[in-house]
């Protein structure tokens, strides 16, 4: 098997699914149908803003309340939107979150068809209490002899029942020809250096990113490539700012130090929001500062959004927010 190469660094935005408007003809409480054309045009401003690329279905992405069919038609009609919008070749990434090896790469290969160049696979995380690191690498491992596209790791704890990956299994898999990168959704800076420092794996073709926006100063100074990060959803300029910030050539004298403090700091504290909310949260902001799908929430049992008076208190930072992405 011939070597495959990572996605690109850069800031990668998790993008929620949307859904159509409890005003549609269509919509249903329990399954309301995809709004393609939402998803469409989010995803286009995303890349006018300056992201590197998208990760489709993802856990922002609401994956496991999906059909296999509605995954299929999101990834293919936002590859065609961006297509149409001059976006030629623009980075997608498809998430799975599914335990079983076989329907895994039975998705792989559909996000292949639909348009995607790399798949983020959720670990395993089922039976987390009784997968050794053994069996988790050979979990990724089968996965990636039968993808079709470049497979990246993604450790999301929170979403997989805390199963943990050490570095010495990244270290492990990051030596599969066809696995390119790895998401780490959790806080533990030593981590990300412990992988994106480890001088035993080849950093031409394994990148590291991290998932949380909060930590893209520190994670960057430690060897990871980027972030696939929620607020970028709704404050994409910002947030590449940041990245473009840390990443230009040159000496890092004080007058840059303090812009990047300071603008980490702006991009930390909207983060919380994140934090506290989740995808509720990204799609109720989504929409009420960009305009692209409504603050309803997801599919059950995401059906609420964030709730009577909370987005009040969280209008003081996303308005000064807003000032800074309307100055770049």
């Amino acid at each position: 098997m011939s070597r495959s190469l990572p996605p690109a660094g850069g800031i990668y935005v998790p993008v929620p699914t949307f859904f159509v408007s409890k005003s549609a003809s269509t919509y249903s409480s329990t399954m309301p149908p995809l709004d393609l054309e939402a998803q469409a045009a989010h995803s286009i401003h995303l890349a006018k803003s300056g992201c590197r690329g998208l990760v489709l279905l993802g856990s922002t992405g609401e994956a496991v309340h999906l059909t296999r069919a509605e995954r299929v038609s999101q990834i293919s009609y936002v590859r065609q939107a961006l297509e149409a919008a001059g976006f030629k070749d623009y980075p997608l990434i498809a998430g799975t979150a599914t335990n079983g090896i076989e329907e895994t790469v039975q998705l792989l290969a559909e996000a292949k068809e639909a348009g995607a160049g790399w798949g983020l696979v959720l670990a395993p995380g089922y039976f987390a209490g009784a997968a050794d690191q053994a069996g988790i690498r050979g979990w990724f491992e089968a996965v990636a002899d039968e993808s079709p596209i470049p497979v990246m790791i993604y450790h999301y704890p929170g979403v997989s029942n805390n199963v943990k990956i050490l570095p010495s299994t990244f270290r492990a898999l990051a030596a599969h020809p066809n696995i390119v990168g790895g998401k780490l959704s959790h806080g533990d800076i030593s981590v990300h250096a412990q992988i994106a420092l480890d001088p035993t794996i080849d950093t031409d073709h394994f990148h590291l990113f991290t998932g949380l926006g909060q930590q893209l100063f520190p994670v960057l100074q430690v060897g990871c490539f980027g972030a696939i990060d929620g607020l970028a959803g709704i404050f994409p300029k910002s947030v590449v700012a940041l990245y473009n910030l840390v990443t230009a050539e040159g000496p890092l004298d004080m007058e840059r130090l303090q812009k990047i403090r300071a603008l980490q700091y702006m991009v930390s504290s909207a983060e919380e929001l994140i934090v506290s909310w989740g995808t509720v949260g990204i799609k109720e902001a989504v929409s009420r500062v960009l305009g692209f799908g409504d603050v309803d929430g997801g599919r059950l049992p995401l059906a609420k959004g964030m709730g009577e008076g909370e987005w009040a208190r969280w209008a003081p930072i996303m308005a000064d927010m807003g000032k800074i992405e309307a100055a770049l």
